[in-house]
């Protein structure tokens, strides 16, 4: 009898950053892609005041962290519905599971260097 408990200590925080990803992708990425993608060109919302703020408020800290959640969370939220996707299709290879999060690893790494230098 094999002990799986060993090999499942770190999927809780493979659940913990993907339930996040899903409830920051349902919440708060459609109110800033209506906001940026639509209101804004369509006059709806005056552009030029409104990109004086978000220009001040992408250069703040909150604004920052904002964005970065905004590609962390739901990037870890989709490497994991692959893995576990690839997984339900019997694809059971050896190094799926260091692939999808590593990737989601290094591109969050990618992305918190980006975002702290601009």
């Amino acid at each position: 009898m094999t002990n799986t408990t060993n090999n499942r200590v770190d999927e809780p925080v493979y659940w913990v950053l993907f339930g996040a990803g899903g409830m920051w992708s349902a919440i708060f990425a459609p109110a800033a892609i209506l906001i940026v993608c639509f209101l804004i060109p369509l006059g709806v919302i005056d552009g030029a005041d409104l990109f004086t703020g978000l220009t001040r408020f992408a250069g703040s800290f909150l604004g920052r962290i904002f964005i970065l959640l905004m590609i962390v969370l739901p990037l870890w939220c989709g490497m994991h519905r692959i893995h576990h996707c690839l997984h339900d299709m019997k694809a059971r290879w050896p190094g799926l599971k260091g692939l999808c999060y590593g990737l989601a690893a290094a591109l969050s790494l990618v992305a918190l260097f980006l975002v702290c230098t601009f």
